[in-house]
């Protein structure tokens, strides 16, 4: 009975947040994140969709029926903004634009997201790699290819944006105008829209209802550099209530932004913890960061997390890497 109510998938679900704005739940096939949110804004004859959830079998009909319950349908959508190139938040561009007709704007920076759509296999491959750097043994890595060879990519199909969501580009709306502002840290494609008069941001993954981090690995220097920078660009906006990926609408955005900054101090403070005693793989290291027993389902996140922290300490010279060990630097 217990194992039927873990199973048990959400299904779509549409409400309003303010007149002219919708949250739009979708569900997601992904360990310990259930749900993803799309936000849809009125804006002339229709609406300014900002995410799409991810492509798997029934998801348009989870979309729709989220869209149907506040009297909305895919074909209403006039523009699918896209706030980062991770399969949960733009996997089902392709299927939208088609139905609606409509452009599709993203930030340039999406290759993170496009090169393993495009080629699962390199998708699998760079998990692999997360997990020999991080001194995952080979038995776990084999049994992880054989369980993942083959799973499809999330996304649809990989589209080319009709404009680069870059700093400063402006989206009308019915609730007035939202700009973008380039919040890399997340992802390198990560952008967040603000609505000024009303204080709304819609802040994708970057600052969440419930604190949590996740970096790309690999795409970038130093993610958590990225991330750090960003959360200041976002608390210089003021916004009075946030729009997430995941998760409700909260209100003061600011605690929100200083818990990520918290966090990310912890994080980093336990990191050189777990070095204090001598040379350490990223495996030994996750679990006191994070707290959590490394599990299949949960690696693939918290290494690549550890391993970010990790290279943002080498960057400032206090830890260095030897092999698959890592030690404090001097």
């Amino acid at each position: 009975m217990a194992r039927a109510a873990a199973q048990k998938r959400e299904l779509g679900r549409g409400e309003r947040v303010l007149p002219g704005l919708w949250r739009l739940r979708l569900p997601l096939p992904l360990p310990g994140v259930p749900h993803c949110n799309a936000w849809a804004i009125a804006a002339g004859s229709g609406v300014v969709l900002v995410d799409c959830g991810m492509d798997e079998p029934g998801s348009m009909a989870q979309l729709e029926r989220a869209m149907e319950q506040v009297s909305l349908r895919v074909e209403h959508v006039r523009l699918l903004v896209c706030t980062h190139a991770h399969i949960d938040h733009w996997g089902q561009a392709a299927p939208v634009i088609e139905r609606a007709g409509c452009e599709l704007w993203l930030h340039p920076n999406h290759a993170h997201g496009a090169a393993p759509a495009a080629d699962p296999q390199l998708a699998l491959e760079r998990r692999l790699e997360i997990g020999r750097q991080s001194g995952v043994p080979v038995d776990v890595l084999r049994r992880y290819v054989a369980q993942r060879a083959g799973a499809p990519s999330g996304v649809a199909r990989v589209l080319e944006p009709d404009r680069a969501l870059l700093d400063g580009v402006e989206i009308e709306t019915d609730l007035g105008v939202w700009r973008a502002y380039e919040t890399p840290g997340h992802a390198p494609s990560h952008v967040c829209l603000y609505q000024a008069e009303r204080r709304l941001l819609i802040s994708g993954d970057h600052v969440l209802g419930r604190v949590s981090l996740y970096y790309d690995y690999g795409w970038t220097p130093d993610p958590v550099a990225e991330f750090l920078g960003s959360l200041d660009v976002a608390d210089r906006l003021d916004a009075r209530l946030g729009l997430s990926g995941h998760g409700k609408p909260f209100v003061d955005v600011h605690g929100h932004i200083e818990g990520c900054r918290r966090l990310v101090r912890d994080r980093l403070e336990a990191v050189l913890g777990a070095l204090r005693d001598g040379p350490v793989t990223a495996v030994q290291v996750a679990p006191v960061v994070h707290g959590e027993a490394l599990t299949e389902s949960n690696a693939p996140w918290i290494l690549s997390e550890t391993l970010c922290y990790l290279h943002h300490l080498s960057l400032g010279g206090t830890v260095r890497q030897e092999g698959e060990l890592w030690v404090r630097a001097g």
